[in-house]
């Protein structure tokens, strides 16, 4: 089963919006009917409750600036390439615009359907280029989730929290535990 930090992991790198938002109201209200309805007897008791900053903890620990330098410099080559390609197709397709009012027919066809080739090509290659990316960075990410989920358990555990939520509309800075956690995950 995917944690609430693993599910976050994969809305954020999906890009989704309006979705995300729709699912943190869902979840906190479905947080807040717990609470309300049949835990009177625990509020009593004095429940004690975190937050942790998903966000946070995969642009802020070591681990995840580590993992994104390492997959920047994994995909520093590839970047490169794409930016010569795009280079070139800019350069050839204003050189064809300039040379087009003297070609003929025959040769301004060919360079048209040469820079149509070339567009698609650059088009498929950053398509390729940013799934593998993602594809490359979720794998990283992974390991850092399950390094994350280990030290929220190990601060709940030692700190007798009873509730720690990951995402949150607003709260509060004395229940926010996520500098405990990148502290955990070595700073």
């Amino acid at each position: 089963m995917k944690s609430q930090i693993a599910l976050k992991l994969s809305a954020l790198s999906q890009g989704v919006g309006r979705g995300h938002r729709a699912w943190v109201l869902a979840s906190m209200i479905a947080v807040g009917a717990a609470l309300a309805v049949p835990a009177a007897p625990v509020q009593a008791q004095g429940t004690k409750i975190g937050f942790v900053s998903t966000e946070r903890i995969l642009r802020d620990s070591k681990p995840a600036k580590a993992a994104q330098s390492k997959i920047e410099a994994e995909f520093k080559k590839r970047d490169d390439e794409l930016q010569r390609l795009a280079n070139t197709l800019r350069s050839e397709a204003q050189k064809f615009d300039k040379d087009a009012p003297v070609l003929s027919e025959s040769e301004r066809i060919k360079r048209q359907r040469r820079l149509a080739d070339l567009d698609s090509d650059l088009q498929r290659k950053r398509r390729e280029f940013q799934e593998d990316f993602n594809r490359r960075r979720n794998e990283e990410f992974s390991a850092i989730v399950e390094k994350a989920d280990a030290a929220i358990k190990n601060i709940a555990e030692k700190q007798g929290y009873d509730l720690i939520i990951q995402d949150a509309v607003t709260v509060s800075p004395r229940v926010d535990i996520t500098d405990q956690v990148l502290k955990a995950m070595g700073g």
